[in-house]
This record gives C-alpha cells, structure tokens and sequence, in this order.
C-alpha cells in the first residue's frame, strides 16, 4: 500500500539507477537478461509490459521513497515498454500508475542476501504476486531448495509446487533447463507456455526450421523430386 508523504517524491532523474553493488557471479547478468531476450521476441507485439535486470525499485512502502529494492530481474504488466519514449534509468511505483512488478527473480550467491527473509517481507509489504529465489549452488548452506516460487495470498507468500510453474495472472510459466551458451552446457532458468513446453530462442526456432527445411529436401531428392526446380 503506497504511503500517504507530505513531501513530493523525486523523479527517476534525480535518483540512482541502482544499488552499485557489484554482482558476484555472472549468471546473476546472464540469467535475467536472456529472460529478457525471450520475451522481446515472445512479446514483440505487445507494448504493455517491461523487464528490468538488475535496475532499482524506487517504492513508497520502505523506511524511505528514495532507498530503492534492486532485485535481479523483475516484470511488470500493464506500463509502457518505453516511458515517454525513452529507456528507463530506474523504475519508480509513482511514476508507473502505482503499477508494482507482478514477477521479481533473486539470486542467491556465494553471499547471503536475505532472500529468504528481508527481501521476502519486503516484497510481500510491496504487493509482488510471484518471487521466484533461484539458488542453484547455495541451497545446502541455506536448507531451501534450488528452485523456490511464492505466490502471494491474503498478503503473505506461500511457496508453489510443480516446475515449471503457470503464473496465468503472467501468461508465462518459469522453469529451468539443461541449455548450451557460448558452447558451455548449463541449467538456465526460461519461460514455458500453458502446457509446460518450453518457448524457444530466435536462434532455436531458426536452427529448427532450417532443419526441418534439410529434411524436407532430402525426402523430395529421394523420390527423385529435385527440391530447387519446384513448379511456383
């Protein structure tokens, strides 16, 4: 619920675009932004929605509108692609409509972050629907499981069953797989659709479709058809 201040709340001008807090692995870059990637092309045609990665939530539910939450990825429905045309340098709740982030991602590294506690209450107190904490390596150390999703309900998070899980308030499900990046085999965190398939990239559904093609030209040599003389 957004306070009621007696004072004007700055605009995204005036405030950092982030924590300056070094990330600690790569994947904490590399994961949400091919999150990022996937729903360019998913959702090319739509222009109600923004995935931030690493960018800082300014919010009015905290000890101050001008300390921001910087979550490793977030999605937010229902606001502009691009605010007035431009590229945001940060995202603020006053300056969306109110508008919070529906899906937020955290990652847990090889130092704790409160995942598991601050940031849990602190995301419930702002109305976040899903928080997924992702913590492939630490899980042991932290007795939680690798692949954690809340839900919100009646203004406390309770912890979903099933993977990949359908967020139908989203129209995505989250999950992981077994992927290659720059010829290294390794778990990924993606989007599914309804019935648990997993979206594929442009370069897959290109590499797919050219396959498919080599196929369909190999069975048409084999009765004898040449597939590049083909009536029009």
């Amino acid at each position: 619920m957004t306070a009621h201040l007696k004072y004007p709340l700055p605009s995204t001008e005036e405030l950092p675009c982030s924590d300056d807090t070094p990330v600690d692995n790569e994947d904490q870059n590399l994961l949400p932004n091919l999150l990022l990637l996937l729903l360019t092309s998913l959702w090319a045609d739509r222009m109600d929605w923004y995935f931030g990665a690493d960018m800082a939530i300014y919010h009015t539910t905290g000890v101050s509108p001008k300390v921001p939450v910087v979550p490793d990825g977030f999605l937010s429905l229902g606001v502009e692609r691009q605010k007035g045309g431009k590229s945001r340098r940060s995202y603020a709740t006053w300056e969306e409509n109110e508008v919070v982030p529906i899906f937020v991602l955290e990652m847990v590294s090889h130092r704790p972050g409160d995942e598991y506690d601050e940031k849990l209450s602190l995301y419930a107190n702002l109305g976040v629907l899903y928080y997924l904490i992702y913590n492939p390596e630490f899980w042991q150390r932290d007795r939680h499981q690798p692949f954690e999703l809340y839900k919100l309900v009646e203004g406390e998070y309770r912890l979903q069953i099933g993977e990949p899980y359908w967020m139908p308030e989203v129209g995505l499900g989250i999950g992981r797989y077994q992927g290659t990046i720059g010829g290294i085999e390794k778990e990924l965190l993606t989007w599914f659709d309804a019935k648990g398939n997993r979206y594929l990239s442009a370069e897959e559904r290109a590499d797919r479709e050219q396959a498919q093609r080599e196929r369909l030209e190999a069975y048409l040599r084999s009765q004898g058809i040449d597939p590049d003389r083909l009536p029009e």
